[in-house]
């Protein structure tokens, strides 16, 4: 993204730069209930509900982090969107979901700005 030459504009997406981030520990707490709500369902497949609030969770993630500078963060839960939203269409592959969802809270707890994922 090309950032025009204006320094308030700068400004202003610094700083909303920075509100976006001090929203990344409850945004990864809501991502971690929702996850906990899926898995305690107790079934091979979680209720459409239960899944649709771990989809709505991701897709706010990946439709907004890249804009305040958490590009690896929104492609990430794009993925993962991508994914649940296929377990909402084909009533199948939640299983792998799972660590995936996972691994992304643990990767973005430690620097959800970092630009790899590991």
């Amino acid at each position: 993204m090309t950032m025009p030459d204006d320094p308030a504009f700068r400004a202003r997406l610094a700083a909303l730069s920075e509100k976006f981030a001090a929203t990344v520990p409850g945004t990864l707490e809501r991502i971690t209930q929702a996850l906990a709500v899926c898995k305690a369902s107790g079934a091979d497949l979680p209720p459409d509900a239960h899944l649709y609030q771990l989809h709505e969770l991701l897709h706010g993630v990946a439709g907004s982090a890249g804009t305040f500078g958490f590009v690896m963060f929104g492609q990430q839960a794009r993925r993962i969107e991508h994914m649940v939203r296929g377990v909402l269409t084909d009533h199948t592959g939640w299983p792998a979901v799972i660590p995936e969802v996972e691994k992304l809270l643990i990767w973005a707890s430690r620097d959800a700005q970092a630009t790899t994922y590991a």
